[in-house]
């Protein structure tokens, strides 16, 4: 990750003023963030955070993105009340923290919420999207869990599942051409190992001059020369959701 004498590549652009449209429920063990579209569905969609956590308007504004495209959408906190990152904390002390949040450790947190999506929600068929930390979390998902029909790992970190690529679904990933924190080198990588092992749909696309989080955290007015790239990310997502949900 970044260190001290950068600022976060997750911190490029403003985090948006947005309140959400949904609201907070508690569903098992865990609090979740749930919107749902004005008609009934039985397609939904969880959503999973970045290091800054699951109340980061930023991650609810595309969660509510999903519902106007007639997604129930449910962004979860899979740190489990644990604290997210704050820009302001130390980046020295960034691998300690991580470490106690296992993005290949959230399969009790899923069954819970996967339950919630089809008692309560009328759920069927049911995908995942993730940014950073929740992008390598959705590789790790789409590798073992067989309740889940597709995923889309927003720059996920490569490196913590770099060594597993037989997935079980369809998984479309998004990365950035000038992502500091993941290089085009894992990324060349991850398509050769897919290509190798790989049974199933998948598609590995990259974005001309985007860095990381470009896709859910940069504001699309701060650079204009971004926003034809922030959307064709956000419409791909969904093209992709909708061709196998």
């Amino acid at each position: 990750m970044a260190n001290e004498s950068r600022p976060c590549p997750c911190d490029i652009g403003d985090r948006f003023d947005y309140g959400g449209r949904g609201q907070e429920v508690q569903v098992g063990h865990i609090k979740a963030y749930v919107c749902k579209p004005p008609t009934s569905t039985d397609k939904a969609v969880i959503v999973i955070h970045d290091i800054f956590g699951w109340q980061l308007p930023n991650t609810r504004y595309i969660a509510d993105m999903l519902t106007t495209n007639g997604y129930i959408a449910i962004c979860p906190d899979f740190f489990v009340g644990q604290e997210a990152w704050k820009p302001s904390n130390d980046w020295a002390t960034f691998e300690d923290w991580v470490k106690t949040r296992n993005a290949g450790k959230i399969d009790k947190e899923v069954d819970v919420v996967l339950k919630y999506l089809r008692d309560q929600c009328g759920a069927k068929k049911i995908g995942v999207i993730g940014f950073c930390w929740g992008g390598a979390a959705v590789q790790h998902l789409m590798l073992k869990n067989p309740h889940l029909k597709t995923g889309v790992s927003l720059y996920g970190v490569i490196s913590r599942f770099e060594d597993k690529h037989s997935l079980l679904h369809p998984t479309f990933f998004i990365f950035g051409e000038k992502d500091d924190i993941i290089p085009l080198e894992q990324v060349t990588l991850l398509e050769q190992k897919l290509k190798q092992n790989c049974k199933v749909d998948y598609e590995v696309k990259i974005y001309p001059g985007q860095t990381h989080g470009f896709v859910h955290r940069k504001r699309e007015d701060i650079n204009p020369q971004d926003k034809p790239y922030i959307e064709e990310g956000r419409k791909d997502m969904i093209n992709w959701l909708n061709k196998y949900l």
